[in-house]
């Protein structure tokens, strides 16, 4: 029976320069690897970049994908974050179509979830929400009948707790 492929969330700080994210995103592709979310960002130290990856595959397709990101000359450190040593987020920007009488529903929604109205104009409001993926889910099904013009989301962020 084959192993279950599951979620992975590898971390991979490199050099802070041009093209380095067009070198890791080659060598996913390159192996026919997808990837599910990609985050990247400046560290506290300019120099560096923090690439946060969601793939999913069983352990030896993780092992080799970061075997090969270590191979990688801008590369200074790769790992995986397991589920239980991690804190993730995942950022939604959603659009939605808001007439004036739906906005204190829409309000209300968006308290429960602990969201935030980014923007009202007279036919609509963007709602600002962060947490784990299932939050925004479930936050996203419950503000579809209101009509979801728009959404982009950022992707998933991740670091590893404590020490």
């Amino acid at each position: 029976m084959p192993a279950r492929e599951k979620r992975h969330i590898i971390s991979a700080v490199v050099e802070n320069r041009p093209g380095v994210l067009a070198r890791v995103v080659s060598l996913f592709s390159a192996r026919g690897f997808n990837i599910e979310s990609l985050n990247v960002g400046e560290t506290e130290n300019p120099r560096w970049s923090r690439m946060t990856i969601a793939v999913s595959g069983d352990d030896g397709i993780i092992e080799q994908i970061r075997k090969q990101l270590e191979k990688l000359v801008d590369t200074l450190k790769v790992g995986e974050l397991s589920e239980s040593a991690r804190i993730e987020r995942d950022l939604a920007l959603i659009k939605l179509r808001m007439p004036p009488a739906r906005r204190g529903e829409m309000r209300d929604l968006a308290d429960i979830f602990r969201a935030r109205v980014a923007d009202v104009t007279e036919r609509h409001m963007t709602v600002e929400i962060s947490g784990d993926e299932d939050k925004i889910e479930a936050f996203v099904r419950l503000a579809a009948p209101f009509g979801i013009v728009e959404m982009v989301r950022a992707g998933r962020i991740a670091i590893k707790r404590g020490d």
